[in-house]
């Protein structure tokens, strides 16, 4: 058994500015997931929306931030990650400020854009500061850190967002948008009070016509666009197809558990908080164990394990009767929140070794998209699978998943070899 100072090791953070990153962390998470725990009773409430109304606005928001995504990391070289962070922060505070006032589809179609357009900037350019300012051997660490203290503003902010609702009239819900900008605010401003990271901005292209044309030998090397760096978006690909253990945990298993077995729906209130849990006191020790791409892609392995594992424990459990399926549904819960932890550790590792250390804005933005690609098919195809096809259909998930797991290997080696054929360092 641990002794108490291990235990409470897993709380300390690695280095100081861990410690004020996940500051940070906490602030956005606070006020965002208040805000997202109750948005749809918002929406329906204090907007006036239609359920079909709201989806509709969600998926055009979600294709605007998905277009941005290699804009906004461009920018994000062109300016400094920093700057645009803190530019992003205001920009949500804003479009959360907002809120109240609006009434009606139009007004919320346009809030719903701009919002998810600048939390994509901002989130881009989050990524590649804290590539800039981490060593080279604290970010995985580090970002595990940043990874649970976010899970922990989030369940402050759902408990927030839960006691807005237990309220019946709306006062409190219409608050929550203020409360959010007003947290955004401040995580604006800390972002400022960050350490200043050594992030070279790329030159403009009139500025590198220019210095080509006084000194031709003194020009810039060429080098090609994350776009054109293959290896690393089939490895983003691969990274959003094993990230799908989110569609397990927050939509197939539920609506599995209520349809297909005889399990209480309260059931899923404790699987939730098991998981909340764990993605706060454990994200520190799985991350120990990856130091690079080698310990980075064993983990893709470990995670591709319980994910394959958790899709074979849940489909029995349609045949299983009372007791059994509920410590069978929890099992399977408990074991795709591993498959989650070892890829979050993974795709860090990714993030850090694979990234041109010149454009870290620009591969995160190609990173998010093609993670999305690999992702945004998956709740409508792995329902559709579940529900319809029952055991076949849980096989048919996990082939998938096994597919993606072997496939990521030659990936992420195609995109280290661009690196050292450009002869760019990921450790600066």
């Amino acid at each position: 058994m641990p002794t108490r100072p291990a235990v409470l090791d897993q709380f300390v953070p690695p280095t100081p500015l861990a410690g004020k990153l996940s500051v940070q962390s906490v602030l956005f998470a606070v006020g965002d997931g208040a805000f997202i725990t109750a948005s749809a009773a918002f929406f329906l409430a204090v907007v006036g929306l239609s359920p079909t109304q709201v989806g509709i606005g969600i998926t055009v928001a979600g294709v605007a931030s998905f277009l941005v995504a290699v804009p906004a990391g461009k920018l994000a070289d062109r300016i400094g990650p920093q700057r645009l962070w803190a530019l992003g922060a205001v920009g949500t505070a804003a479009s959360y400020a907002t809120w109240p006032w609006i009434d009606g589809f139009i007004g919320f179609l346009l809030v719903s854009v701009v919002l998810e357009v600048v939390n994509s900037t901002g989130g881009a350019a989050r990524g590649a500061y804290v590539l800039d300012v981490l060593p080279r051997a604290e970010r995985i660490g580090s970002q595990a850190y940043m990874y649970a203290a976010t899970n922990l503003g989030f369940t402050v902010g759902a408990g927030v967002g839960f006691m807005a609702l237990a309220v019946e009239h709306n006062t409190l819900l219409t608050g929550l948008p203020l409360l959010a900008a007003a947290l955004s605010l401040v995580n604006g401003y800390w972002i400022t009070r960050l350490p200043k990271a050594p992030h070279k901005e790329r030159p403009s292209p009139l500025e590198t016509a220019i210095s080509a044309a006084v000194d031709e030998a003194d020009a810039p090397r060429a080098v090609p666009s994350a776009l054109r760096n293959p290896g690393y978006l089939l490895t983003s690909f691969f990274s959003g197809v094993l990230m799908t253990n989110q569609v397990l945990l927050h939509t197939v298993i539920p609506l599995w558990l209520i349809s297909e077995t005889d399990a209480p729906r309260v059931l899923l209130a404790a699987l939730f908080a098991t998981n909340t849990l764990m993605c706060i006191v454990l994200p520190m020790a799985v991350a120990r164990t990856v130091r690079g791409l080698p310990t980075a892609l064993r983990a893709a392995r470990i995670s591709s394990a319980f994910f394959v594992m958790a899709c074979v424990i849940t489909m029995v459990t349609r045949d299983t009767l009372g007791w059994q399926t509920i410590m069978l549904m929890w099992a399977g819960h408990i074991v795709v929140t591993f498959a989650e932890l070892f890829l979050s550790a993974a795709s860090w590792a990714f993030e850090s070794e694979l990234s041109d250390p010149d454009r870290r804005g620009e591969y995160q933005g190609a990173g998010n998209l093609g993670g999305t690609l690999g992702f945004v098919w998956a709740p409508a195809a792995y329902t559709w699978l579940a529900l319809s096809w029952g055991t076949e259909g849980w096989l048919v998930i996990a082939a998938i998943i096994l597919v993606a797991a072997v496939a990521i290997h030659p990936s992420a080696r195609m995109a280290q070899r661009f690196l050292e054929r450009h002869e760019l360092d990921p450790a600066r």
